[in-house]
């Protein structure tokens, strides 16, 4: 990338996002982080302003006023916007029963993890088509394996897979639209092991086929790959990104 490339990257505070937004940066691009969470956001802006040039913009992708905002926002900020990377979303519906998983909280994960996706690709839609620019959705493994209690999830997840492959017919040629579906990784948000006070072991890594548990930057490369020029080729394709995990069989 050159250093007049500028994206977005939703969710990009911390864990993966931030990753993102880092190796973006590190690649020549500026970068706006959009997030809910204002002091977090501004933090990390912070910190990655020594590698480029980037700004926090407050976003809750689920508000369509919000997403409009945003868009304007960042071509004010940066002039256009040539890659979108939708990374936010909510596991606040995690390990909850179905029998017990309210219409509320289904619906709050659809609309952050699914309706986000796609008000951040129809408001970006008009600046990617002129930049020629490129999407970038991050789905989940989740999308095609699950483990209990994790219906919005593994829902909302698989219809960020369909909506990918749907919006690189509906923007192309102009625009590129790709998605990537992580396995385990591990960061520091709510849901990782170490957070809730366990440290990772040598089984959760030596399951993995590659002999390890993922991080982020193992997701962040693959972003600055399908964003790359020469690789103009690749649209409407997911890519399982998850230590060889769903290749597995496993019998008990």
């Amino acid at each position: 990338m050159n250093r007049n490339t500028t994206a977005i990257v939703t969710g990009g505070a911390r864990g993966i996002g931030c990753c993102i937004a880092r190796r973006l940066l590190e690649s020549g691009t500026s970068v706006i982080i959009a997030d809910t969470n204002s002091v977090q956001g501004k933090r990390t802006a912070g910190e990655l302003s020594g590698t480029g040039r980037v700004f926090f913009v407050r976003c809750d992708v689920s508000r369509e006023s919000d997403v409009f905002s945003l868009m304007r926002k960042t071509d004010a900020l940066v002039g256009g916007i040539d890659v979108l990377v939708n990374n936010a979303a909510y596991t606040g519906s995690f390990h909850t029963p179905v029998e017990k998983l309210s219409l509320a909280r289904w619906k709050k994960t659809l609309d952050v993890n699914l309706g986000g996706v796609f008000l951040c690709a129809k408001h970006a839609a008009p600046y990617l088509r002129k930049s020629r620019g490129t999407i970038v959705n991050i789905a989940s493994t989740r999308a095609f394996m699950s483990e209990a209690d994790t219906e919005a999830y593994s829902a909302s997840k698989g219809g960020v897979c369909s909506l990918t492959h749907a919006l690189a017919i509906s923007l192309g040629p102009a625009v590129r639209v790709n998605c990537i579906s992580p396995g385990w990784i591990h960061t520091s948000g709510k849901a990782d092991k170490a957070q809730a006070g366990t440290a990772l072991t040598r089984p959760d890594h030596v399951q993995h086929p590659a002999g390890r548990v993922g991080v982020p930057d193992d997701i962040a490369s693959m972003v600055l790959y399908l964003t790359r020029p020469e690789n103009s080729f690749i649209t409407g394709a997911n890519f399982v990104i998850d230590g060889g995990m769903t290749r597995k069989m496993v019998y008990i």
